[in-house]
């Protein structure tokens, strides 16, 4: 902080007999505005959204999952939190996954606790270690793996789309048919539905699903 506003204070001119004027540097007027304030505070996150789904129409699954994915990194998707919030009278506002916490976007994709071991497991499956974020946006952009090109961490997100599919999917089986909770199957499916685009949609793709269990690092790598 201290060495850049020294850099600042070494660009400025002082003249002598000269008046002292603040001036505002987002206009070229040089006067403030509240429209230009506004502007400042509110372009860093556009342009942080627009990366983020410029990135997600890019990734690696079916529209179904990828429409799901969009909703939920809108925040738009119906949660218990959501649906009372614009006055739909709700049972419980508890997760339908570990029946503790509330339900809200965040909490039921990446802090529930069943929703923590989805993502633990998908990350022991191609056999890193990693710290989620739980800033959804954030954690989007950061599910990468570093040894991957950026044509093949599409297909990475594309695993990320299909978990947060399954989870909604599974969620929805909860409350709508009373089943159960089981993460395993909710990465089984993810893993099946992103082995089943690579499958249908890259020519070159030769692999078994039993080659994308075992060995999804090759299986990515493969995309060039």
């Amino acid at each position: 902080m201290k060495a850049g506003l020294t850099s600042v204070l070494s660009r400025a001119v002082l003249k002598k007999n000269n008046m002292d004027v603040q001036v505002w540097g987002k206009e070229e007027s040089r006067t403030y505005s509240v429209k230009s304030a506004y502007e400042c505070l509110v372009k860093p996150d556009i342009d942080s959204q627009q990366k983020v789904f410029k990135h997600l129409w890019k990734e690696k699954a079916f529209p179904n999952a990828t429409t799901t994915a969009w909703r939920v990194l809108l925040g738009r998707i119906p949660t218990r939190q959501s649906l009372n919030r614009i006055g739909v009278l709700i049972s419980t506002m508890l997760c339908p996954l570990c029946q503790v916490d509330d339900e809200t976007c965040k909490h039921l994709f990446l802090e529930c606790k069943h929703a923590q071991r989805i993502w633990t497991l998908c990350f022991r499956w191609i056999g890193i270690s990693s710290v989620q974020h739980n800033d959804i946006k954030v954690n989007f952009e950061s599910f990468v793996l570093n040894q991957a090109s950026s044509k093949q961490n599409l297909v990475w997100k594309g695993v990320w789309v299909n978990i947060i599919r399954g989870i909604w999917d599974q969620r929805n089986l909860i409350v709508f048919k009373q089943g159960v909770v089981d993460v395993e199957e909710i990465l089984q499916r993810a893993q099946l539905k992103s082995w089943l685009w690579m499958k249908h949609k890259v020519h070159s793709f030769n692999y078994s699903f039993v080659d994308w269990i075992l060995n999804p690092w090759i299986c990515i790598n493969s995309y060039k």
